[in-house]
């Protein structure tokens, strides 16, 4: 099997979507997130959307790929040999409920890989006046697929260095309960057989089902709202990671600010997340957090 990167720009059908109270709740549930921003509805202002839940959003298009790409030029099913190699979010605004939103998916690279070809796919969503609220890029590793020539379009994580021998500012160790994956798979609504069938799992060769690398993600960027934005996810302006190791349910993790970077609109948190076994389970992993 072979694509090739003729195929950057192709967009795929675009679904609209309208945020409710009980997605943003869910969504916090998943992550064991008790930040009043997302439940206590009794505030003036009200409940917001915990940023990560644009993860949900556009899993609507992820999980039905024919669907939303089928009618464009993509060979969608390529997509079979999808593994997810990471995520880069960049929000504009928060959302909260009641916001609708427009979403437009895109073939952002299609790059060489060691193991196949490098795919990311670019999602926008907009609110009804046209104003850009979060840009997601997904990075998958298309394993055993070839890339035909020498691609085009650009990572969108880069790799990350600290200091040498530098110590963690900070760590955190999360236990990842036995059900971690099946109250991530419900309540975050982002449903894949590897994270609840225990069949499944072996059947693709593994020793479990493996805990959700989005909701690892989600975690991070909870300690890192706690610890270094006052609690505030309005404050969240982007987080980006790679996936390189599996959490198991029932194993803890353990989540490590590496150094913080100024930059113009705020401070930059680089972090990485070790499983039980001491792996990094999420690399190059970076929070941007807008000055107070």
């Amino acid at each position: 099997m072979q694509i090739s990167s003729k195929y950057v720009g192709v967009k795929c059908r675009p679904i609209d979507v309208e945020i409710t109270p009980k997605q943003c709740m869910y969504y916090a549930a998943a992550t064991g997130d008790g930040n009043p921003a997302y439940l206590d509805d009794t505030r003036p202002e009200g409940i917001m959307a915990p940023p990560m839940l644009a993860i949900s959003l556009t899993w609507r298009i992820s999980a039905r790929v024919a669907e939303f790409w089928g009618d464009s030029d993509f060979p969608v099913d390529v997509l079979a040999r999808q593994v997810h190699f990471s995520e880069a979010l960049h929000w504009l605004k928060p959302m909260r409920p009641g916001d609708r939103l427009h979403i437009e998916g895109v073939v952002a690279a299609i790059l060489p890989h060691r193991a196949g070809t490098h795919l990311i796919l670019e999602y926008t969503a907009r609110d009804p006046g046209g104003d850009t609220v979060f840009v997601e890029r997904i990075g998958g590793i298309l394993r055993g697929v070839k890339c035909t020539d020498e691609g085009r379009g650009e990572d969108t994580v880069p790799v990350h260095t600290p200091p040498k021998d530098a110590q963690p500012l900070w760590s955190r160790t999360l236990p990842i309960s036995p059900l971690a994956s099946y109250i991530y798979d419900g309540l975050a609504d982002v449903h894949f057989p590897i994270h609840i069938s225990p069949a499944f799992a072996q059947m693709v060769g593994l020793p479990g089902i493996i805990f959700h690398g989005t909701g690892t993600l989600a975690l991070a960027v909870r300690e890192i709202i706690a610890l270094e934005a006052d609690n505030d996810p309005s404050r969240v302006l982007n987080a980006r990671c790679r996936f390189t190791g599996m959490v198991m349910p029932g194993t803890d993790i353990t989540v490590e600010l590496l150094d913080r970077e100024a930059q113009e609109r705020g401070t930059a948190c680089h972090f990485i997340v070790r499983n039980s076994a001491g792996k990094a389970a999420l690399s190059d992993g970076c929070v941007t957090v807008a000055a107070p």
